[in-house]
C-alpha cells in the first residue's frame, strides 16, 4: 500500500477534512428525531453521557470554570488544563488581559514568561469544586509527568473525568532521564474515567485502549493555533488518523466486548468538519477555535495552542479568532454567521438526516468519497466575493 516517493521508499495517501465529502443517503430522516448523545465508560461506575458529542479542549483561551459550566448545562463538555493559567493564579482574569493585548512580535516569549508561575495546587482543587458545585461535570487535563500527582488531588476533589495529554501518546516511552509514566497501572488505580491522547496510527491506539483507557485522542497538530506540524513535522491528516483509530476500536471491542470510544481533536471549526470526523468513525469531537470565539470564552477572541508556553520549543501561538457569539449560538443557533461556525449541533443532526442515519454509530457507516473540489465547485463568485466557503 502507498506510492513511491523515490527510490525504495513508499509512503502512504492520507485525507484531510477538505478533500472528501459524504454521500447523502438512500433514505433520510427527520433531524430532529436522531440521536446525538455519546457516552464515556467508566468501568468502575456509571457511564458519563453527554447529550451531544462535542467536548471543548483544555486551552486556555477556551475553557474556564465559567465555560465549563454553561457548556455542561448545554449537554457537552468542557476540559480545564490543570498546568495553565486556571491553576496558576487565583484570579486569571489580569494575566489573560496581558495575553490578548500583547503584541504579535513578543507574544510567545510572554506566554512563556506568564507560564512560568508554579501551579499552586490548593487550586487544582478548588477549580473542581467550583464545577461540582455549579452541578456541572468535572473534567480535567494534564500532561503525563504530572499526571499521577495532580489526578491524585483532582480525583479527591470530586473530578469526573481526567485526561493526560500529550503531543504524541504511547505505551511505550522510552526515558532514562526521568520515571516513564505507567498507563496501566494510572488506570487501574483511578477511579475516574481516563481519557489519553494524542494518537493518530491503529497499532497505537490498539495498545493505548489494552491499557485500560476510556477513550482515546485523536489528532497530532491539526489544531488552528498548533505548529507541530511545522516545527516538528509531526501529523497524520484527520479523516486519515480517525479511520485507522476508529478500525482499532472496532478490533478491540470485537475481541474484548469493550467499546472504546475516540475522540478527534483539533482541525474542526464548521459544523461540516465535525460532521466528517463524526462519519469517518470518531464517537465526538474536542473543538477548541470555534468555541474560543464564543461570548463565554476565558481568551476574549484570542486562542492559542497549549504547547505555545513551552520554554525551549514552543509548538503553538496566539491567534485571533474574534467574538461571533454565545455558546449557546455556537453550539445550537440561530446562526448569524454563514461559514459553518455557529449551530454544530445542528449541522451534526441535519447530515445525519440526509445521510440516513439515527444514531452516531449509524453515521460511522456513512459512505465517503474523495472529492477534491467539494469546496470549490459552483463557488466562483463567493471565492471572488470572500463570503460563505470563499472564506477559507
Amino acid at each position: 500500500m502507498g506510492m513511491w516517493i523515490g527510490r525504495n521508499r513508499k509512503a502512504r495517501v492520507a485525507y484531510g477534512f477538505d478533500e472528501i465529502a459524504l454521500v447523502p443517503g438512500s433514505v433520510t430522516i427527520n433531524p430532529n428525531e436522531v440521536d446525538t448523545t455519546f457516552e464515556i465508560p467508566n468501568f468502575k461506575g456509571n457511564p458519563i453521557k453527554l447529550k451531544i458529542p462535542i467536548i471543548a479542549s483544555a486551552m486556555d483561551g477556551v475553557t474556564d470554570v465559567r465555560f465549563c459550566i454553561e457548556m455542561s448545562k448545554l449537554g457537552g463538555l468542557g476540559v480545564i488544563n490543570l498546568e495553565g493559567v486556571q491553576t496558576r493564579f487565583e484570579n486569571p482574569s489580569e494575566v489573560l488581559d496581558q495575553i490578548v493585548k500583547g503584541d504579535k512580535a513578543s507574544i510567545t516569549e510572554l506566554i512563556q514568561k506568564i507560564y512560568t508561575a508554579p501551579i499552586k495546587e490548593e487550586l487544582i482543587a478548588k477549580r473542581i469544586q467550583e464545577l461540582k458545585a455549579a452541578g456541572a461535570i468535572a473534567a480535567v487535563s494534564a500532561i503525563p509527568q504530572k499526571a499521577e500527582r495532580y489526578a491524585a488531588i483532582a480525583q479527591e476533589a470530586g473530578c469526573d473525568v481526567f485526561v493526560v495529554q500529550s503531543t504524541v501518546s504511547t505505551v511505550r516511552h522510552i526515558a532514562t532521564e526521568y520515571k516513564t509514566f505507567d498507563l496501566l497501572d494510572f488506570t487501574k488505580r483511578s477511579k475516574m474515567p481516563i481519557i489519553i491522547g494524542n494518537a493518530v496510527t491503529y497499532d497505537v491506539v490498539l495498545e493505548l485502549m489494552q491499557n485500560g483507557v476510556a477513550g482515546v485522542l485523536i489528532g497530532v497538530g491539526p489544531g488552528a493555533a498548533c505548529t507541530s506540524r511545522g516545527v516538528l513535522g509531526l501529523g497524520v491528516p484527520q479523516v486519515t488518523a480517525t479511520v485507522d483509530s476508529a478500525a482499532a476500536r472496532d478490533y478491540y471491542y470485537k475481541e474484548t466486548g469493550k467499546y472504546i470510544p475516540i475522540i478527534t481533536d483539533g482541525g474542526m471549526s464548521r459544523g461540516g468538519d465535525v460532521c466528517k470526523a463524526l462519519a469517518s468513525g470518531s464517537d465526538a469531537v474536542m473543538v477548541g477555535s470555534a468555541f474560543a470565539r464564543s461570548e463565554e470564552a476565558p481568551g476574549r477572541g484570542n486562542h492559542w495552542g497549549m504547547a505555545t508556553p513551552h520554554s525551549n520549543l514552543p509548538r503553538g501561538t496566539r491567534i485571533q479568532v474574534g467574538i461571533t457569539g454565545s455558546l449557546k449560538q455556537i453550539l445550537f443557533g440561530p446562526a448569524t454567521v454563514d461559514d459553518g461556525s455557529q449551530n454544530l449541533v445542528g449541522a451534526i443532526m441535519t447530515c445525519m438526516g440526509n445521510v440516513g442515519a439515527d444514531s452516531i454509530r449509524k453515521f460511522q457507516e456513512t459512505e465517503i468519497i474523495i472529492a477534491p473540489s467539494i469546496k470549490t465547485e459552483g463557488k466562483l463568485f463567493q471565492t471572488i466575493q470572500r463570503v460563505g466557503m470563499g472564506t477559507s
